[in-house]
């Protein structure tokens, strides 16, 4: 393995040090310290204007395999990750067959460690088949090789309370949570888009905002109750983030993520009828996301999630009613986050760190990602450069999808290299090989 010497990176965008990183760790971190070992390669990178930060973690990644590798794989949605700055994924459920036994879960996970750009995490369905009906083998995913210990229907809302109760109280007993997708279904039949002043005009169906908070109303309370761990997916309404907050200040064990979408986009962009912007939940208000984004900068919102959800080009290149929902959002996400809330002076780029990296791990418990940027600490980090714009182009992304609602935009940012226990899985922006030896295209 190769040695690697960094020198005059920002850590975390505050001081300027050299780091070595050496046998999957952080070595040294100062002044370079570095000496070559006799038959181990030493690659000296020059980092000068570059902030070193935590590797990112995203709660909320759609990889579609098994079942669905036209729109997705293991394989493509690990090197967007990789490229996008991610060091860990979870892999959502909604696949087919639906990972709701241990046997799917295991596969994800192998398949994640066989591609080596990024650590991929499976997320155990909640009920059996995503239908709402009968809990899923939960416990058999948590005692997996995958040790799965995050659980989702998300796409779809677990919206029988007793169910939800159940799961609530049963994946306690392994530290486990439950991530909501919060959508109560009879308020939101045949909704296509924000119900509001645009969805009037417009004609299309709304989708109220109460839907939403509704069911994380009901379930913090839940939570409470059962004295368990409970994850709101995607929150994307001013009135989640208030009640949200409201249960914080309880001490009720909630935690929440925004995507990065919901931090720049509004409901104002459906008039162009582009499905590329056909979302659930839906884009929002311009005080909606003023909202969410003081909410992630407080920590009433704890973590970004980019809930990447690819899909074939022809599930969005048709009528608006006919077209699936979802964007992509690996290859964006730090470039919006650092559009929408450092360039607004709302985070530092320390605080940038704890909604990508650090809470994001201790919500998953992992032990060995998002940790301080410090000798003896698993090598798991990105290096980036803020000052780089970027016009971003689809066609040129490594994930299948090209569902991007930012194509055409310029964003700042962008990731320069990506460490992967101490391997160079990224440099200057482009993939190298894999933790497992794959090579890039």
């Amino acid at each position: 393995m190769t040695d690697h010497l960094i020198l005059g990176a920002k850590i975390l965008g505050e001081t300027t040090a050299d780091l070595v990183l050496r046998d999957g760790k952080i070595a040294t971190l100062g002044a370079d310290t570095a000496a070559p070992r006799e038959g181990v390669p030493l690659e000296t990178i020059d980092a000068t204007g570059l902030i070193a930060l935590p590797g990112m973690v995203d709660l909320h990644t759609h990889l579609r395999e098994p079942g669905r590798e036209d729109a997705e794989t293991v394989e493509t949605g690990s090197r967007a990750a990789a490229l996008g700055g991610f060091t860990a994924v979870h892999a959502m459920a909604n696949s087919s067959p639906v990972a709701d036994t241990a046997g799917v879960v295991e596969q994800v996970h192998r398949l994640g460690l066989e591609s080596g750009w990024t650590e991929v995490h499976p997320v155990g369905a909640v009920t059996v088949g995503l239908a709402g009906e009968n809990l899923a083998e939960l416990g058999a995913m948590a005692e997996s090789s995958a040790q799965v210990r995050m659980f989702s229907d998300d796409g779809i809302c677990v919206h029988n309370p007793v169910l939800m109760r159940r799961a609530l109280e049963y994946v306690k007993s392994f530290d486990g949570f439950v991530a909501q997708h919060a959508q109560e279904p009879l308020l939101t039949e045949g909704a296509q888009m924000n119900e509001g002043c645009v969805s009037s005009v417009l004609g299309l169906p709304g989708w109220p905002a109460v839907a939403e908070e509704a069911i994380i109303a009901r379930d913090v309370l839940l939570a409470q109750h059962v004295e368990s761990r409970l994850h709101v997916c995607h929150v994307s309404t001013k009135g989640s983030v208030e009640i949200i907050r409201w249960a914080k200040e309880r001490g009720i064990d909630v935690t929440a993520e925004v995507t990065p979408h919901h931090l720049i986009l509004t409901d104002e962009m459906v008039r162009s009828f582009n499905p590329v912007y056909k979302v659930n939940p839906p884009l929002r208000t311009a005080e909606d996301v003023q909202a969410l984004r003081e909410a992630l900068a407080d920590g009433t919102i704890d973590v970004v999630g980019t809930d990447h959800a690819p899909h074939p080009t022809q599930l969005k290149e048709c009528e608006w009613h006919q077209a699936a929902m979802g964007m992509t959002g690996l290859e964006t996400a730090l470039s919006v986050v650092q559009h929408t809330m450092v360039e607004t002076g709302m985070m530092d780029w320390r605080r940038f760190a704890e909604v990508t990296s650090v809470r994001p791990a201790e919500i998953a418990r992992h032990g060995h990602q998002g940790r301080p940027l410090a000798v003896g600490e698993p090598a798991n980090l990105i290096l980036v450069d803020p000052q780089a714009r970027r016009t971003v182009r689809p066609e040129e992304h490594a994930t299948k999808g090209r569902n991007s609602p930012f194509s055409g935009m310029e964003l700042p940012g962008r990731v320069h290299s990506t460490f992967l226990a101490g391997h160079r899985v990224v440099a200057d922006g482009a993939l190298q090989t894999s933790l497992t030896g794959r090579e890039a295209d």
